[in-house]
């Protein structure tokens, strides 16, 4: 399945600045059994009713728990949740 997440971070935030941070802190849930292939894009549309940046996950059903306590899932919420405006979390089959 993929597994969706679209960030809009807060008015003012240096979004490009976040971009390689981010994809390093999910990089790490590679290592996570059942997870097999990540994609972090920047949005290339600079509209206030856009999202800033999508984080897609490529993993197995199965896999969804283990991410979901993983320590990197509770970093990136603990280090970006502070700055981020809305979310949203999409799944779905490939």
């Amino acid at each position: 399945m993929k597994h969706y997440i679209l960030a809009k971070f807060t008015e003012g935030t240096d979004t490009a600045a976040l971009v390689e941070p981010v994809r390093k802190i999910f990089a790490e849930t590679l290592s996570i059994p059942g997870i097999h292939a990540l994609a972090v894009k920047p949005s290339c549309s600079d509209r206030p009713n856009r999202y800033d940046l999508m984080i897609v996950l490529d993993m197995d059903p199965e896999a969804l728990p283990a991410y979901d306590a993983s320590e990197p899932h509770h970093r990136w919420k603990e280090q970006y949740g502070p700055i981020t405006a809305k979310k949203a979390i999409f799944d779905c089959e490939d």
